[in-house]
């Protein structure tokens, strides 16, 4: 059996290199000498040639001998080692020299002058008996089966492959069988320091699974200059071990060699889980061998491993290979033991798992999705407790998308995470309550804590929930001790930070007192019980003792890290039903209604998975998945009540702030018909107490500006917080005498951006729109150093994309120099709301300087940073079709933004003062910004729009072409000539053409306009798509095999009652083809239907073809005798008239004219199927039957146009055979019988076969 693969190795293979390195060693080393010898030193040149040859000749690592130079070089200087008389202390030396110099701490040199003879090798295993064998296996090998089924295998040595083949029978039967059984293997290569390289393939293959085979390392050997590919074994002796079962390699600091190889691969195939410490780092094959013939040894390592697994450098030598588990390697197998114990427990986890959840989960609807994931999880990366929780919480919560699932590792001593689903409370019995009054009395005082203070601020604080059966009937004690005293009050502060709960039952009440008195019941909330499958809606009370506080009046809810349960849900709700503002830490987290089921009970603890059995939807129909209620204000606990007066004291201007920011609305804002629906949601959600979540003037400014905006859809719409008096911005002034010249050139350089691009194309950019009087002011200067460069030029780009935009004044005189000075250009109109008015803007009559004209391509890039004006002047340019537009869609800005104080506070309100109408709509478009022609990513915009000036200045060439195109090549010349004089005086249509595509569109409607002729088209075809083109490729001809098969595939032929011949095919084939195949199409097709009475030839479904197999066609339905002219056809490009006879030979036997033929057409009919079918009516020889055809052309003929990617489809020819000029192009051939497609065959049988029975 071949278990490795050899070959030459990769690392140093070239013999010229070896001898280079042999001899830079040895005129190195000579030179070393020519210092070291004599007689009273130690070092002899002997001992350094051989200790050179033994490196060269056996360390596994040859590229890093080129170091060595250095070092040597180094030591020639030192001689240090002259003086050394000690050889143990000369080994010393050496040793730390070479290691220090290839950086390789396995190289070891030693003094051992009692080995007198030569070392000699262990003896080889076929020279040992079998019972030699079996005596060294027993000592480094022992097994047995541990508690709980769990096999033990210990290996100290690692036999070879001549020792396994020998013992192999022996091995599987008295060892491996007796672990096979196990439920699980543990691997002690503890205390295995040696082994063999060929045992690797055993080892591996045992627990790899069959089937395949894998590649599991490739070993370098420097003796012998060979790499050796390591593979498992197709098959082993015995069985493998399950791949199912666990298997657990124990390692220490003094696992090394080939069992570190063993261990890594393994650990990499994912096969094992490596428990203990980390491994030596050794060498696969240390050799120790003698320096020439001295008492000094050399150990090094001969053999490598160049990544096991195919995985290039990475290997285990020199660091090691780091445990899956990292343990005093003493302490490993108690590791290991107790983590199979808790991968056996695995599945029965999952099966408890599953039933808690099918049994008390309350999201039903999501329980199968999460058994689906238990059944597929991978649990094989799981090596303890906190492993498995982990993994269970994160797939568990991530599926179900909920925080209250939870997987815990409880301690003997540690509670339950959550109480038992019978008590529905906290733990401990409920207190009773005494008949007696004054008892009642005093506990009622002893359970509640009420003061009004400053302000008349209600405080309440009560510390546990009880049962709604209890407060009823402590209700008139209540009522009287804590309810009438705040009843009066302004405000309220309910202080739940200390209150872990307790049941569920008196929430709803509760929360009844916080309903608004003139409301009737509410539905507050809904419950889904799990464990009674019972979906329950909670209202609020009708009737109640005492007073509603109602919800107009400020309630402020303090919580805590502590505050659970039933406190929780009652702070939940009243939160989610607006009636209050929650201040402190973020609850507890710890609902009641959940039920803990032990998945696993140790004696080391438990794990537990905590199952929500109950659902809170909210009155907005939104789950509530605990995991802590959050805060509107979030502070610490001790700092809840200071900061609650903070709040409370806010909230006495919220009413003012919010009607101060609606007056500023109808004051301002330019969209006056949105104002009253805007202002009516600000009354009403302040009326319903939602503004109540605001805690503080920026927290404000964040919901109404998320409601400003959801009701106007105007994202300009917005109020902030500015703790700072504002400052409104103004332009600084300039300078009484103004800047000088320079100043001025350098100021205008620094904002505007001028450069000419390749084909005459002017560049500008300018990141900001000043003020007209600013414009006014310098422009002389903006004239002469700006404009002056660009007016001139074939086309320009204004670049807009970094432009926010700013002040407006300047667009008119801006978009002026695009215009002629007449007639003046309406550019937009703008709404004012100060004034109410629509103001028109228009072109000015007189600019200063030269006009760009309305004539030379402009284009303006923008993106989603272009803003206010710059999108001012885009969008004009663009309803006015005088630019286009390339980029992203702009944000959508205001040309002006008011900003006003929110009375006296630090808020502020900023909202759209005029709103822009297009001059062509009469619409609002600055909502909605400016959608670009062309949308392009930004980077792009300036490229595509150099790609589209370069298009459009290839138009005319483009028309030029095509018009001579069709003139010498359309079939009808006159029309030709016509159309390419009507193209040359189309030009000014294809001025805002923007791509080759749209290039194609416009070319192809227009000549199909002026041609009246479908057949005439253009089309667009990228470079990557140009097989696509038609009658570029040439037709492949297939073999006879093929064309057999292909004959049978694409003709149908059939014999029908009264011998009626049937014969279709459904695309006409070329001449020279077919003439080719004729033999095979007389025997496959010709002979079935020639001795028919009648023929059917059934043309519904043919699409053409080439024209050149008609006459063939046509030959046999007529006689043998003088040929017959079918057809006359005009061929354009050459200005020739071909005329079609019938053949006088053909392959195989005519049909004749004396029988009857009848041709089934419909619409699809077209091109060469059409022509055989007019030639055979005009003929008389053939009866027509079905839909008027297509109408088609004859030939078509592609060309291309320039170098551009469109291609024109022209038809080329036309016939002419006709005596009154009459053809089936563009009209179509009609039948003699004019029926429906699908009844086509029918009728045609039924007329063949009444002909034949009347004149048979």
């Amino acid at each position: 059996m071949v278990l490795w693969t050899v070959g030459v190795v990769g690392v140093v293979q070239d013999p010229a290199l070896l001898i280079l390195l042999r001899v830079q060693w040895i005129l190195l080393l000579s030179t070393l000498l020519c210092g070291l010898a004599g007689p009273e030193h130690l070092f002899q040149p002997s001992l350094v040639l051989d200790m050179a040859q033994v490196l060269l000749d056996n360390y596994c690592f040859p590229e890093n001998l080129m170091g060595m130079q250095e070092a040597i070089e180094q030591a020639i200087r030192s001689r240090e080692i002259l003086g050394i008389s000690d050889p143990q202390t000369l080994a010393g030396v050496l040793t730390a020299r070479v290691q220090s110099s290839l950086n390789d701490p396995r190289l070891l040199i030693s003094y051992e002058p009692s080995t007198l003879e030569p070392l000699q090798p262990a003896p080889a295993p076929t020279n040992l008996t079998q019972e030699e064998l079996l005596s060294e296996l027993q000592t480094s090998m022992s097994y047995k089966v541990l508690d709980g089924n769990v096999g033990y295998l210990r290996v100290d040595n690692i036999p070879g492959q001549e020792v396994l083949n020998r013992l192999g029978g022996f091995l599987v039967t008295h060892v491996w069988r007796q672990l096979m059984g196990s439920s699980a293997l543990v691997l002690d290569l503890r205390h295995c320091t040696g082994g063999h390289v060929s045992s690797i393939p055993y080892i591996i293959s045992y627990l790899h699974p069959g089937g395949t085979v894998l590649h599991v390392d490739t070993i370098y050997n420097r003796p012998s200059n060979t790499t050796t590919e390591l593979w498992t074994l197709p098959q082993v002796l015995g069985e493998r071990y399950s791949p199912d079962k666990d298997v657990v390699v124990l390692t220490s600091g003094h696992t090394s060699g080939v069992a570190e190889d063993i261990v890594y691969i393994l650990k990499q195939m994912g096969r094992a889980i490596v428990v203990g410490e980390r491994t030596e780092g050794s060498a696969l094959h240390l050799q120790k061998l003698r320096i020439g013939h001295s008492d000094f040894f050399l150990t090094l390592p001969v053999s490598r491993s160049l990544g096991p697994l195919g995985r290039g450098s990475q290997t285990w030598e020199g660091s090691g290979v780091l445990p899956c588990v990292g343990t005093p390697a003493e302490e490993a197998l108690e590791k290991a033991l107790a983590i199979l114990t808790l991968r056996r427990a695995v599945p029965q986890i999952i099966r408890r798992l599953e039933e808690a959840l099918q049994d008390y989960y309350t999201l039903v609807g999501r329980v199968p999705a999460l058994l689906h994931l238990l059944a597929t999880m991978d649990f094989s990366a799981v090596v303890s407790e906190e492993d498995l929780v982990a993994k269970l919480n994160a797939d568990l919560q991530a599926v179900s998308e909920d925080p209250r699932l939870l997987v815990q590792a409880l301690r003997p001593r540690e509670n339950s995470p959550a109480p038992e689903p019978e008590a529905d409370g906290p733990p401990g019995a409920a207190p009773i309550v005494l008949e007696d009054e004054a008892a009642q009395r005093a506990l009622v005082e002893s359970e509640f804590q009420v003061s009004v203070l400053p302000g008349n601020v209600g405080y309440l604080r009560f510390d546990r929930f009880r049962d709604v059966s209890i407060l009823e009937v402590l209700g008139p004690h209540i009522l009287r001790q804590v309810w009438e005293p705040l009843q009066d009050t302004e405000q309220l502060i309910m202080d739940l930070r200390h209150n872990p709960g307790g049941p569920s039952s008196a929430v709803p009440l509760l929360l009844s007192y916080f309903q608004s008195p003139e409301a009737g019941p509410v539905r507050l909330f809904t419950t889904y019980d799990r464990r009674t499958n019972h979906t329950q809606d909670h209202f609020s009370r009708s009737e109640l003792q005492g007073r509603r506080y109602g919800n107009r009046r400020g309630v402020y809810l303090l919580t805590s890290h502590r505050t659970a349960t039933a406190a929780e849900e009652f702070a939940f709700l009243m939160q989610s039903l607006g009636w209050a503002t929650l201040v402190g830490e973020i609850t507890a987290g710890n609902l009641l209604h959940t039920h803990s089921v032990t998945l696993l009970e140790t004696p080391a603890g438990r794990l537990v998975i905590t199952v929500p059995m109950l659902t809170f939807i909210d009155n907005h129909g939104e789950g509530w998945l605990g995991g802590g209620v959050v805060p509107d204000a979030i502070v610490l606990a001790e700092e809840a009540l200071d900061r609650a007066w903070e709040v409370l004291d806010f909230h006495q201007s919220l009413g003012a702030l919010v009607e101060d920011t609606g007056h500023l609305l109808e004051a301002h804002y330019a969209r006056p018909e949105v104002v009253g629906q805007t202002w009516a949601l600000l009354r009403h959600k302040l009326a319903q107490g939602a503004y109540r979540t605001a805690v503080d003037p920026e927290s404000l400014a964040s919901q109404l500006t998320a409601d400003l905006q959801e009701v106007s859809g105007d994202h300009r719409l917005l109020v902030f917080h500015s703790p700072g008096e504002l400052v409104a911005e103004e332009a600084p002034p300039l300078p009484p005498a103004g800047p000088s010249p320079e100043e001025l050139s350098y100021l205008i350089e620094a904002l505007f951006k001028t450069e000419i691009l390749p084909g005459q194309l002017g560049y500008l950019r300018f990141d900001t729109m000043a003020d007209l009087q600013t414009v006014k002011a310098i422009g002389p200067q903006l004239m002469q150093l700006v404009w002056a460069r660009l007016v001139g030029t074939a086309a320009l780009v204004v670049d807009l994309r970094y432009n926010p935009g700013s002040y407006s004044s300047a667009i008119p005189l801006l978009c002026s120099y695009f215009f002629e000075a007449k007639p003046r250009r309406h550019l937009y109109s703008v709404f004012d709301r100060a004034t109410s008015q629509v103001m028109e803007v228009w072109t000015l009559p007189q600019v200063a300087g030269q006009r760009y004209g309305p004539h030379k391509d402009l284009y303006v890039l923008v993106s989603h940073s272009s803003g206010s004006a710059a999108e001012a002047f885009s969008r004009t340019m663009q309803d006015l079709q005088r630019a286009t537009i390339i980029g992203e869609p702009t944000a959508g800005g205001a040309l002006s933004v008011g900003i006003y104080q929110v009375g006296s506070s630090p808020l502020y309100a900023s909202m759209p003062t005029q709103i822009a109408l297009s001059a062509t709509t009469g619409q609002p478009w600055d909502l909605a910004g400016v959608e670009p022609d062309i949308i392009v990513p930004v980077s792009e915009a300036l490229s595509v729009a150099q790609d589209i000036m370069a298009l459009r200045a290839k138009v005319p060439t483009v028309l030029q072409t095509a018009g001579k195109l069709v003139a010498d090549n359309y079939a009808s010349p006159e029309l030709g000539a016509k159309m390419a004089a009507q193209l040359s005086h189309l030009q000014s249509h294809y001025a805002t053409v923007t791509s080759e595509g749209a290039l194609a569109e416009m070319l192809g409607a227009d000549l199909q306009m002026l041609s009246r002729d479908p057949h005439l088209k253009t089309v667009h075809i990228p470079e990557d798509a140009k097989d696509h083109i038609p009658g570029i490729m040439p037709m492949q001809i297939p073999s006879p095999e093929v064309f057999e098969d292909l004959i049978k595939f694409s003709f149908h032929t059939n014999v029908f009652e009264g011998n009626l011949g049937y014969l279709r095919f459904d695309m006409f084939g070329d001449c020279e083809l077919l003439s080719q195949v004729s033999e095979l199409l007389v025997e496959h097709v010709w002979r079935k239907v020639v001795h028919t009475d009648a023929m059917i030839i059934d043309m519904r479904f043919n699409i053409g073809g080439p024209t050149s197999s008609i006459s063939a066609l046509c030959s046999y339905f007529f006689d043998e005798g003088p040929p017959i002219l079918l057809d006359k056809i005009y061929n354009r490009p050459n200005d020739s008239v071909n005329e079609i006879w019938t053949h006088t030979q053909l392959a195989g036997e005519r049909y004749g004219s004396k029988k009857s033929v009848v041709i089934l057409t419909s619409r699809v009919t077209a091109g060469a199927a059409e022509e055989f079918t007019y030639i055979m009516k005009r003929l008389g020889r053939a009866l027509v039957i079905g839909e008027v055809t297509s109408g088609g052309c004859q030939l078509l003929q592609t060309y291309h146009v320039d170098d551009t990617h469109l291609y024109i489809t022209i038809p080329t020819a036309h016939s002419v055979g006709a005596s009154d000029g009459s053809s089936w192009e563009g009209v179509g051939v009609t039948p003699h019988v004019v029926v429906p497609a699908e009844v086509a065959l029918t009728r045609a049988k039924e007329m063949l076969q009444h002909s034949l029975q009347r004149w048979g």
